[in-house]
């Protein structure tokens, strides 16, 4: 797990909300609060997709068409971007956000990961917004238990380059 502190706010609030640098992720919870609090559950309700019988091919999904079980933050970032937008800064904000599932295998694999990746759940990068300042938090979700940190740094080193690469300035905490 990594905490990152970022450095320069509305830099990273155009990147994440105003273009597609973090379209690689899919939300699973969002909370904004500003004059009121909003709550996002991005879980995918896949019976919506299967109305008479049939299935309609509109459910997000990854390019193998495995459907996805959150909905990607392509699709729910403009919404997002709606409700903090304004003059005032929101009072809080907090985005749960999961690595897209075959760009999570394909970095553990590329790696070396010496475990299946099909064990690790998923990657995570939560945002929280306190008033003041964002800090970026790792985790990595596993489907069974497993010793090796290994997913842990992996995701983490990663993450640190993927920000480096965007020009997202932070600062390990």
């Amino acid at each position: 797990m990594l905490a990152l502190e970022i450095s320069s706010m509305k830099q990273f609030m155009n990147q994440l909300l105003a273009s597609e640098t973090f379209d690689i992720f899919l939300l699973e919870e969002a909370v904004i609060s500003t004059a009121n609090t909003f709550t996002i559950d991005g879980h995918i309700n896949q019976e919506f997709y299967y109305q008479d019988g049939q299935e309609n091919t509109s459910l997000p999904s990854d390019s193998n068409g495995n459907p996805y079980d959150f909905r990607p933050w392509s699709e729910i970032r403009n919404l997002c971007f709606d409700l903090i937008k304004g003059k005032r800064t929101p009072l809080f904000f907090r985005f749960v956000l999961h690595l897209k599932p075959e760009k999570a295998t394909a970095l553990l694999t590329s790696r070396g990961f010496d475990i299946d990746p099909s064990q690790v759940k998923a990657l995570v990068l939560n945002i929280r917004y306190d008033g003041s300042k964002a800090v970026l938090t790792t985790g990595t979700a596993f489907h069974t238990f497993v010793l090796s940190k290994e997913p842990d740094a992996i995701w983490d080193k990663a993450l640190c380059q993927y920000l480096d690469q965007k020009g997202i300035g932070y600062e390990v905490l």
